[in-house]
């Protein structure tokens, strides 16, 4: 699917156009909002959020900012050290192989930062592998941030404290099966893996997290299809 069939797709879903709609009356309000957007891997997380982000910046409204939870990956320095490291390497994208006390510590200074701090915020580079500290700035004034990642209702592994730091939590509702699909197709246009290959992959590490995070969708405050 191309870029203008995913815009296009998403201008004539109704659960889009609602998330929008949320945005804007988040707008409307005095205080900060954090949003919580949760989905499996494969679900399209970064790409609804980097639509939505790209709808309030050509409306020329800089209080709006969608954040991925990915610059909390431990790094492959880090994942080296640990005692498991190859367990690591070969399931990394489970909860454990994130830095989550790091991560709910920087969504704690987002939501105190309002009007008086810039936080900053790390990236991911896919093509290196690792995260980038520090690579993207919160302005204070922002009033409206959406976090996208995986395991932002999880209640293990140090994440615990993440769902109550959200004043709204979303969850990308996506079948299972079309998700893992999606990934396959990445894998053998990234790699030239084969179908098999691709999916043998995916049972040993994706296709593990995304059972887990599907459980968390009765947590969620709105589940989100499109």
């Amino acid at each position: 699917m191309t870029l203008l069939d995913i815009n296009n797709s998403y201008k004539n879903s109704a659960d889009v156009q609602t998330a929008l709609g949320k945005i804007q009356s988040c707008l409307d309000k005095p205080n900060r909002t954090l949003i919580g957007l949760t989905g499996g891997p494969g679900s399209g997380k970064s790409t609804l959020a980097g639509y939505l982000l790209d709808y309030f910046t050509k409306q020329q409204n800089t209080h709006v900012i969608c954040l991925s939870m990915d610059g909390f990956h431990l790094s492959k320095a880090q994942l080296h050290a640990l005692p498991n490291a190859e367990e690591a390497f070969a399931t990394r994208g489970a909860p454990w192989t994130f830095d989550s006390t790091a991560f709910i510590e920087r969504v704690k200074k987002i939501k105190q930062a309002y009007q008086q701090d810039d936080i900053l915020w790390p990236s991911f580079d896919h093509a290196l592998g690792d995260p980038i500290e520090d690579d993207l700035s919160i302005k204070k004034k922002t009033k409206v941030i959406l976090v996208e990642g995986l395991y932002l209702l999880h209640q293990q592994d140090g994440w615990q404290e993440s769902k109550t730091l959200f004043d709204q939590h979303w969850f990308l509702d996506i079948p299972i099966e079309v998700a893992i699909e999606r990934l396959a197709k990445r894998h053998m246009k990234a790699w030239g893996f084969s179908h098999e290959r691709a999916m043998d992959r995916i049972n040993k590490s994706d296709g593990l997290n995304a059972e887990l995070v599907a459980t968390y969708k009765n947590q969620a405050d709105w589940l989100l299809r499109v």
